[in-house]
């Protein structure tokens, strides 16, 4: 987790991330975020090197427009499929959480999502269908180059 939630006190009892993971997993090149990295499309750039992105997360109801958008943001702009995990319930602070769990793929459409109910759901990801996709709308390619420094 590189973006720690100031406004809930994570900045006190945690220290940032300082370094993004790529983890292979049967051919699929998978980039795991936590929570609040969602807001920060720097950290979830896609130098064209994963796949999907895969995020953890503690969204609470009252912002989950901005989790479903952001998932779908992140999904366009780096040509990848989201996978959204969130927390369904009410918490011990008594914050309601939608859940709103969701897997969108690379173009931005909705695959499954589950809002308000402790269930699963199930999706079909076509890595070739993805490669394809990119390879005809390549805009990875059109992207300013730059590194970010820790």
């Amino acid at each position: 987790k590189r973006h720690l939630f100031t406004l809930a006190g994570e900045h006190e009892p945690f220290t940032a991330g300082k370094n993004r993971i790529i983890v292979e997993w049967k051919g699929w090149k998978i980039l795991p975020q936590v929570c609040y990295d969602l807001r920060f499309p720097v950290w979830s750039r896609n130098t064209d090197n994963y796949d999907l992105a895969f995020y953890v997360a503690n969204w609470p109801d009252r912002r989950s427009h901005h989790w479903r958008t952001l998932l779908t943001a992140r999904a366009i702009e780096n040509q990848a499929y989201t996978l959204g995990l969130n927390i369904v319930g009410k918490d011990g602070n008594g914050l309601d959480y939608a859940g709103d769990s969701a897997v969108t793929d690379y173009s931005g459409q909705t695959l499954a999502r589950l809002s308000y109910l402790e269930e699963t759901i199930q999706a079909t990801l076509d890595y070739d269908r993805q490669q394809e996709y990119r390879k005809r709308l390549a805009f990875l390619a059109d992207q300013d180059e730059f590194r970010i420094n820790l």
